[in-house]
């Protein structure tokens, strides 16, 4: 990134919804390409310390995203932001990172992820902060980048976050500046599930499919997420296997379900993935084909 123009962006490029903010910036600082403006931008946020459920939902939400004039910005911080910047360059999805620090590459905080943030620039994306250049991060620094986030986009994804954690003043300050606040529910028992609960009873809108996304940002669905199929055109191990896993199950409890030999089941479990009808990452099977008895999770 020491290669690449670090420049004080000019008022008239600021950001519009910027404007609407209390104590909005008085300097923005960038690297590589602003936001186009026929984009709606959706800031993600999210746990450090995320479950495969996180990562998951990450995934598939913003993955799914994909072809839609939806832009991805997060603050390059460990955890869910990482991904949600990944994700969306997987996607072919604009991404902007506001780290909690300035732009200098010896600075850019955390320093495990200056490479995402190269990446990001390459990729046609960008990163901005209001900070100098040369400041370091500290514990003021990620509050005042929150309301930059939140402040920007149309809406914030709130995708895990513990009771106090760190996350939930950038949704906080989403609901005070009038943004759409989503929020998507995780377990009863998960501890990084209790902050997006927390909002959802105070009435933030839940999300469990793009859709619901796409729903609150007003932009037509044209893709579905997932496929329903007739089980006359499904192999009998498709069948078998979309028959038991109806939500995203490790792969022990997968076979046990089947009822075969690992050996056999394994070999089962491969013909279907490459048929397109599952997908495994991590020990995790998530199905990508449903059969009309059991329709995608809403």
């Amino acid at each position: 990134m020491s290669t690449l123009p670090l420049r004080q962006l000019l008022r008239e490029e600021f950001p519009a919804l910027l404007a609407e903010i209390p104590q909005p910036p008085k300097a923005l600082w960038a690297v590589g390409n602003l936001p186009p403006p026929d984009l709606v931008l959706i800031a993600v946020v999210g746990s450090r310390q995320y479950t495969t459920y996180g990562k998951q939902a990450v995934e598939q939400l913003i993955g799914g995203l994909k072809g839609y004039p939806v832009g991805i910005v997060s603050g390059l911080a460990l955890g869910i932001d990482a991904l949600a910047h990944e994700t969306a360059l997987t996607a072919g999805l604009y991404t902007l990172a506001v780290p909690g620090s300035g732009l200098l590459e010896r600075v850019i905080y955390p320093a495990t992820n200056r490479r995402l943030a190269q990446r990001i620039v390459e990729a046609g994306g960008g990163l901005m902060s209001e900070l100098s250049p040369d400041t370091r991060a500290a514990l003021w620094t990620f509050p005042q980048r929150n309301r930059i986030m939140a402040g920007m986009c149309t809406a914030t994804l709130l995708i895990e976050a513990g009771e106090k954690s760190g996350t939930l003043i950038t949704a906080r300050m989403a609901v005070d500046y009038n943004r759409e606040l989503l929020v998507v529910p995780g377990s009863i028992f998960s501890p990084t599930s209790r902050g997006c609960h927390q909002f959802l009873k105070l009435g933030a809108t839940p999300v469990t499919s793009v859709a619901d996304i796409l729903d609150v940002l007003n932009i037509e669905q044209t893709t579905t997420e997932t496929k329903t199929m007739d089980e006359s055109n499904l192999s009998p191990e498709a069948i078998l296997v979309l028959t038991h896993l109806p939500e995203p199950t490790d792969r022990d409890t997968l076979i046990t379900r089947l009822c075969l030999p690992t050996a056999a089941a394994n070999i089962v479990l491969m013909q279907v993935e490459l048929e397109g009808h599952i997908v495994a990452e991590g020990g995790i099977y998530t199905p990508r084909t449903f059969l009309p008895a059991t329709p995608p999770l809403q």
